[in-house]
């Protein structure tokens, strides 16, 4: 729909609204369908409790909506869980298919398609490691479909559907902004709600859990706002980005995932915002980046996750401030093969094994951050496998066999390394092969401050 066509409606809903009708279910229409095809732009179509067994197709403009009042249920509205809409049946397509400027408010939709709970098991099991890889918000028979459509999707209920949960497209006409606010979404067979195609819009206060894929997944160059939503046990990742997309991923609460609570994948194009999150107690990392993604994570909250807080691999770029990583299984932060990372003013603490750890071939600037960990054998940072650094001005407090160990190369300028144990453990330690430059680091707290093997190089005062 092109700016005239989209302004031309808008004026004909405006106009539509001051004299609008209100048609009930089953009171004026046995169906929903029936009353929505009577229906113009501005109609309030209120649906009384029960179960339909049908699938809707909205028109623009028309507002359907169940009815009751705000009470809470034991998912989300109760006059949402007591007005179902079932789409099990023969027909192809959405359970509700969403129409330009339409609202749907306070539905559950379900059997749409054929949900497979031996087939979610098993991927469950696998931790996703043996899926197809489908786009995660693939347009084929939603529950909710909005494709290439503004539109309203909120306080409804979406579970046990054979494909994403509530699935929006955009349109090469013009720019597509649904609003998707409120709703709850689990075990779909696709994600929880996916975005695709440059869609933008809002998506917020939704809470998508154990679904197929991600809890919330982009592909496809979507950009929404996406914020404060809760997304747990989902077999992927809670939050998903990919193929190009952009969102803004803000104060989102991801946890329990099994793989990442938020991850990145699949090209330079790949460039979200990740900002103010939770994510923690996930299968993985808190945040994961890959694949020549180049992300902004900046002041989240990465704790208690079974791989790292922050995890960057297959080249991936991401610009990595101000985050707390705390008490992860593995490293605060870790970039592997290929990666090239800034990390800055980042706080990592009580990590298992590093607070940061560049194993295989990675390359950082790594400034201003303030990394800790009491007790422990391993090294605060690891820059090994050929991983090259510039490390500059960072706090250091704790570690065991080295504050900074080094099987690769480094530029260390204006740090601080603390240690706890004057009888055992190097302040710096080169391994054979590494060479480093160091200049006005302070070192304490160690057996040696530098320790250089046979073969490596440091240039530099020795502190």
């Amino acid at each position: 729909m092109n700016t005239l066509l989209r302004a031309f409606f808008l004026l004909l809903l405006a106009s539509n609204l001051l004299c609008a009708e209100t048609i009930r279910v089953p009171a004026d229409q046995p169906r929903i369908q029936a009353a929505i095809d009577i229906a113009k732009p501005g109609t309030l179509v209120v649906v009384s409790e029960g179960t339909y067994k049908e699938r809707i197709t909205l028109k623009p403009g028309v507002r359907l909506v169940s009815e009751g009042d705000d009470t809470a249920g034991k998912l989300g509205l109760l006059r949402a869980e007591r007005t179902v809409i079932d789409g099990s049946g023969d027909q192809e397509g959405p359970g509700i298919a969403m129409a330009e400027g339409a609202t749907i408010d306070g539905f559950t939709v379900t059997k749409v398609g054929s949900y497979d709970d031996a087939l979610w098991k098993r991927h469950w099991e696998e931790r996703g490691e043996n899926q197809d890889h489908a786009h995660i918000g693939e347009f084929a028979a939603p529950g909710i479909g909005a494709d290439g459509v503004s539109c309203r999707i909120i306080n409804c209920i979406v579970h046990h559907n054979g494909n994403t949960g509530i699935a929006l497209q955009g349109s090469e006409e013009g720019a597509t902004d649904p609003i998707v606010k409120g709703n709850v979404t689990y075990r779909n067979m696709g994600g929880g709600i996916g975005l695709l195609r440059g869609v933008g819009g809002i998506v917020r206060g939704n809470t998508c859990f154990e679904n197929f894929y991600a809890g919330i997944g982009h592909s496809e160059g979507a950009v929404p706002l996406v914020v404060g939503n809760t997304c747990h046990g989902n077999i992927r990742a809670g939050i998903g980005v990919s193929e190009g997309s952009s969102p803004i991923v803000r104060n989102n609460d991801c946890y329990a995932n099994r793989r990442a609570g938020i991850g990145i994948r699949t090209g330079a194009k790949t460039r979200p915002v990740v900002e103010g999150n939770h994510c923690h107690e996930n299968g993985m990392a808190g945040i994961g980046s890959k694949e020549e993604a180049e992300p902004i994570i900046r002041n989240n909250v990465c704790e208690k996750n079974a791989m790292a807080g922050i995890g960057a691999q297959l080249e991936a770029k991401p610009l990595i401030v101000g985050n707390h990583c705390r008490s992860n299984q593995a490293a605060g932060i870790g970039l592997r093969p290929g990666c090239h990372g800034i990390l800055w003013r980042n706080r990592c603490e009580d990590n298992k094994l590093v607070a940061i750890g560049l194993p295989q071939g990675a390359q950082a600037l790594i400034a201003e951050n303030v990394l800790s960990r009491k007790g422990g054998m391993p090294p605060l940072v690891a820059i090994r496998g050929g991983s090259r650094a510039i490390f500059s001005n960072n706090k250091l407090d704790g570690g065991g066999v080295a504050g900074i160990l080094i099987e690769g190369s480094a530029i260390l300028t204006g740090n601080t390394i603390v240690g706890h144990n004057e009888k055992f453990g190097q302040g710096i330690w080169l391994w054979k092969g590494s060479r480093a430059l160091g200049e006005e680091n302070k070192i304490e707290g160690f057996k040696n401050t530098v320790s250089v093997s046979e073969g490596a190089s440091w240039t530099g005062a020795r502190p």
